[in-house]
């Protein structure tokens, strides 16, 4: 697999929404703490159900832990999973809007995602 095509397929199965993008890169961004899923719905200036949904879908995904007090951090349980996020972050910083198409409409979008990973120079 193509590498457009593998982080484009990590993205549609690991992002219900942006917001679960947005919520997984604040934790990464600021991975030396934990946080409550109230800190969250305050610093992301979200719903509590958003931030539920996003916590469900990170947890299942393996990209966050929770803790044994129900504190949340960015803690992906692979190096694999941890590349992906930095290859998807990194690629989002530049094309968000790419991003954004991948996790709205999903495998139709997926052939345009990986050509624009071909026009991009590292």
């Amino acid at each position: 697999m193509q590498r457009g095509q593998e982080i484009a397929s990590f993205i549609r199965s690991s992002f219900r929404s942006i917001w679960s993008l947005e919520l997984l890169l604040y934790l990464k961004e600021h991975s030396w703490r934990s946080y409550t899923r109230e800190d969250l719905v305050r610093e992301m200036r979200g719903s509590n159900a958003i931030v539920e949904e996003s916590v469900s879908s990170l947890l299942a995904a393996g990209l966050i832990l929770e803790e044994d007090d129900g504190r949340l951090r960015y803690s992906p349980c692979s190096e694999d999973l941890s590349r992906l996020v930095a290859e998807t972050e990194k690629f989002y910083r530049v094309k968000p809007d790419a991003v954004r198409r991948v996790i709205v409409v999903g495998t139709d979008n997926l052939t345009a995602f990986a050509d624009a990973f071909r026009i991009r120079k590292d």
